[in-house]
């Protein structure tokens, strides 16, 4: 049976560059790629794939900027050291047997998304996705696995339970109610995760918290009803698209060990 091996490759390459105290630089990025190509061959060797989606994020607005103006503003840019680097970064992957992914508007996680959807959709065999991002851990309710490479861990459904409380079905829910500063994903005022969950498991979905939650006289319904629409919203922001043109077959992704 196949199977496919979706890299959230920034999410490796980010985490390797900004675990080293130096300065910026073009030596530094250098190092990190290096380390980064290093990972991505550990993952390879692993894993044993017989397809792999590479995705970078392409930069840039996204049609979730589209949709809120503030999606992001709080957060730092790629260092211009390593964005610089970047292209030749692909051509080594490319030399790896390796095609990226990174296309505009779009980020690197509906990339996989849709791969992932797709993969699963046509009952091709095992889908595992290479990340710590929490929003694609949804895909687990789709029938895939998340590999989290820097622990060595897989993340499964049992997982994303104890992590954050509610089903994997359920997670995109949860992070629209409880938000998202980093993404600045704006969710419902003084909703953390724990109020979030407890929602979720008492009424169900978005709406059915609406309906229930969202009508009583207390503070928390208050909130909710004051902020329905950023809430929804924030749903529409977290959710992972997967309808992307990818521009790519299943034959292009197609791995072969050397």
């Amino acid at each position: 049976m196949a199977k496919l091996l979706a890299i959230d490759c920034l999410n490796i390459v980010r985490r390797v560059y900004e675990a080293s105290p130096e300065p910026d630089s073009h030596d530094k990025a250098a190092i990190a790629l290096r380390h980064a190509l290093s990972s991505f061959r550990k993952l390879l060797a692993a894993h044993q794939p017989t397809h792999v989606l590479p995705a970078f994020d392409f930069g840039g607005p996204t049609w979730r900027h589209a949709l809120y103006a503030r999606y992001r503003e709080n957060r730092a840019p790629m260092p211009s050291f390593l964005r610089e680097a970047l292209p030749g970064f692909y051509d080594t992957l490319a030399g790896e047997g390796l095609h990226v992914v990174t296309l505009p508007e779009v980020e690197a996680d509906d990339v996989i998304g849709t791969g992932v959807m797709r993969w699963l959709g046509e009952g091709r065999g095992e889908a595992i996705v290479a990340t710590t991002d929490k929003d694609l851990h949804c895909l687990i309710a789709h029938g895939a696995l998340v590999w989290d490479h820097f622990k060595g861990e897989w993340h499964d459904e049992a997982w994303v339970l104890a992590k954050f409380g509610v089903a994997s079905s359920r997670l995109t829910e949860l992070l629209a109610l409880m938000g998202d500063p980093t993404d600045g994903v704006p969710g419902v005022s003084k909703v953390g995760m724990k109020t979030a969950a407890k929602l979720l498991n008492a009424y169900g979905g978005l709406d059915a918290v609406m309906a229930g939650a969202g009508i009583l006289k207390t503070p928390i319904g208050e909130r909710l009803r004051a902020e329905r629409e950023m809430l929804y919203l924030s749903h529409q922001l977290v959710q992972l698209k997967t309808d992307v043109r990818l521009g790519v077959t299943w034959n292009t992704l197609a791995y072969e060990t050397f």
